[in-house]
């Protein structure tokens, strides 16, 4: 049977849970329903992708042992707008609900989708106000007699092993390159050589 799962996340060892455990608890007595209840506890930066608790909740994701996925909210996910959206999209198609208590967010219903599609918008903004920047500088520059080849030969773009991890399991999942490259904030041509390299 599938289960419901709780994620708890603190930032730093000096923390505790207890701001957000009350609220999932009472959450889980109001809407559980007698389901299966499984909780995920990680103390780790959102930054940091080596969060134990996470990756085993990703795994009984990825297996179909999850039926709804249940925050405090959204920011303990630890994940970019653009990192969300690409996270819904994986849900929605694994048939696996979103609660985010303190956001107001179901994605089983209209109102939670709505969110959902504003988050996605906001992180369509922010990759066209980025792309809108870099234009803009290459053009000063070039006002200014500036000229560039691109990197030097050799040089190679400095992409974190988390990015790389990221790329990855987006590709595994299907996901597109254009939609990699916004989740990782970098380029296309960067997307498929570390694609290439990993095949």
């Amino acid at each position: 049977m599938r289960h419901v799962a709780i994620y708890l996340r603190v930032s730093t060892k000096r923390q505790d849970t207890r701001s957000q455990q009350p609220d999932l608890e009472r959450w889980v007595e109001a809407y559980a329903d007698g389901r299966p209840v499984k909780w995920y506890r990680d103390k780790a930066s959102g930054k940091s992708m080596e969060r134990p608790g996470w990756k085993r909740l990703e795994a009984d994701v990825d297996t179909g042992k999850v039926e709804q996925v249940v925050v405090w909210r959204l920011d303990r996910l630890g994940r970019t707008a653009s990192g969300l959206t690409a996270l819904f999209e994986k849900l929605a198609r694994l048939n696996v609900g979103l609660v985010s208590i303190k956001d107001g967010v179901d994605l089983t219903t209209p109102a939670g989708r709505l969110i959902a599609n504003v988050l996605a918008s906001v992180a369509a903004y922010e990759n066209e106000v980025r792309s809108e920047r870099i234009v803009a500088g290459q053009e000063a520059a070039r006002a200014l007699g500036k000229r560039w080849g691109g990197s030097a030969k050799g040089r190679r773009l400095k992409v974190t092993e988390e990015q790389v991890a990221t790329i990855t399991r987006l590709k595994a999942e299907g996901t597109a390159v254009a939609a990699i490259a916004r989740s990782t904030g970098l380029s296309r041509p960067t997307i498929y050589r570390i694609l290439g390299e990993s095949s």
